[in-house]
């Protein structure tokens, strides 16, 4: 991106960045302007403002006459990355960088169709900066599997013949229909949702249109460094550790089993102002051999029992994804007031009407987890709660809850679960690639960077591996590609 429209995207937002997010967006335009393509994962705690810094890679590809998409692991997620663009790139005066946005959205699923909308912001919302190279309006698209066949083939065509600019979307941007006119920037959002063949399969979708494009990826779960650089070695890293101003801390309290009928309550009166709760369990069915509670049946007891009067919705990972999409939907557009889940709950989404967060069987996860959880609430300008209900924890998960209560730094957090529970459960599942280590530990951070420095000077005197004294390493590195591609497949 050129000096003045770097600059006058940046004035034209609504709000002013923080260091962080000026410092992150600085090497990312920086490696915009190198011609080896970019390969850089952003990781931010929530609320700490990736979504601008990925926003100003788009406009920078636009700039100079390209391409970029902008892929969710959900439809709900992808849209309302879709929604935040339309709103960033609306933001500006016709005569800045990113004009009115000119938007390719579903007219209404009653019309059954797709068209241009040239509506632009309403004039007291828009700020005026400094004209730039960039000229016209962007045009921006959604495209889910949710789309009928011929929407898809309209669709199709306009992205192929370059007549949408940025592309946002789910799987479905990696469909064998899906060609590009010529794609320079391709952001993966929740990178850990996505597997390294379908990261690397959008990346080869720009290759075979005209040039590799840049990658950047981007996640909201706070990583501790020494993890990052094992996970991530083939990304250069960048970290958005700092909050934008004003955002208010969330409340976190420890409850106890004589405390849980207080919690509810609390959790009416929140309801009763207006606004909107998470109930989060750890199972999705009772067990027989686990004494904690599940989501379908503490669905019927506050259903029942607690809330008769008040509209619930049940969410776990049994459902279909149309099933889980329709209930996120219905809870964002404010026809539910408790939404009762499982852990399937995405990262990301984003509720400004829900203040609290209530934890059933808290001591059950880990800090990592606990603290994506809590970033649910906290987006809107109430006060916003986090109760965590356990009755009888261990003296480790009671080290856990009381960490919560003082910190809300998903940094600090991330380095005390990586210690307490080690690497392989991190994200919630095993990682595939991420072997028992048998000398090093993850704690050790000057061992792991000096390895990834030497791997990278390897690479670099035998990218194929093919030398005698690197025989046996080639047989492992083949050894692993083969089962992360089985795994995938």
């Amino acid at each position: 991106m050129s000096a003045p429209v770097e600059r006058a995207f940046i004035e034209s937002l609504p709000f002013a960045l923080t260091g962080a997010q000026q410092r992150v967006m600085f090497a990312v335009l920086n490696d915009l302007r190198k011609p080896i393509p970019m390969s850089r994962l952003v990781q931010g705690d929530v609320g700490s403002g990736k979504t601008v810094i990925a926003a100003a890679a788009l406009v920078a590809a636009i700039e100079n006459g390209r391409q970029a998409v902008m892929m969710a692991p959900t439809e709900i997620l992808a849209e309302q990355h879709f929604r935040t663009l339309k709103a960033l790139f609306g933001a500006a005066s016709p005569d800045g960088p990113v004009a009115s946005a000119r938007v390719a959205y579903l007219a209404g699923r009653e019309h059954g169709r797709w068209k241009m909308d040239d509506r632009r912001p309403d004039p007291s919302s828009i700020v005026h900066p400094p004209s730039s190279a960039l000229s016209g309006a962007i045009r921006i698209a959604l495209l889910t599997g949710a789309l009928k066949a011929k929407e898809k083939r309209e669709m199709y065509a306009s992205i192929e013949a370059g007549e949408i600019d940025v592309i946002c979307g789910t799987h479905a941007l990696i469909q064998g229909g899906v060609r590009f006119h010529d794609l320079g920037v391709a952001v993966v959002d929740e990178q850990h949702r996505f597997g390294v063949m379908q990261r690397a399969a959008l990346r080869e979708k720009g290759a075979a249109a005209a040039h590799t494009p840049h990658m950047l990826v981007m996640t909201a779960t706070p990583i501790p460094r020494t993890l990052a650089l094992t996970l991530y070695g083939d990304l250069d890293i960048s970290v958005v550790d700092e909050l934008p101003p004003g955002r208010q801390a969330i409340k976190t309290t420890w409850v106890g089993p004589d405390e849980r009928e207080d919690a509810e309550r609390f959790v009416r009166s929140e309801v009763e102002k207006g606004r909107q709760a998470f109930v989060i369990c750890p199972l999705v069915e009772e067990s027989e051999t686990l004494d904690v509670k599940s989501a379908t049946a503490e669905f019927e007891r506050l259903r029942r029992q607690v809330y008769p009067d008040l509209r619930l919705e049940l969410l776990h990972g049994r459902m279909s994804s149309k099933q889980k999409d329709e209930v996120m939907r219905r809870f964002r557009d404010g026809e539910a007031d408790i939404l009762v889940s499982t852990a399937v709950i995405e990262v990301g989404i984003d509720i400004p009407n829900a203040s609290v967060m209530m934890i059933e069987g808290a001591d059950r996860f880990g800090l990592a987890q606990l603290h994506q959880f809590r970033g649910r609430v906290g987006r809107g300008a109430d006060k916003s709660y986090c109760l965590l209900l356990c009755d009888e924890p261990s003296d480790e998960a009671r080290a856990r809850l009381e960490l919560m209560e003082k910190t809300t730094d998903g940094f600090e957090l991330a380095e005390a679960d990586m210690q307490q529970r080690g690497p392989g459960q991190f994200f919630g599942t095993k990682q595939s690639g991420l072997p028992g280590l048998k000398v090093a530990k993850l704690t050790d951070v000057r061992l792991i960077e000096l390895t990834r420095d030497e791997a990278g000077r390897m690479l670099d005197e035998d990218s194929g591996l093919t030398r005698p004294e690197h025989r046996a390493l080639n047989l492992v590195v083949r050894s692993l590609l083969d089962r992360i591609v089985d795994e995938e497949h």
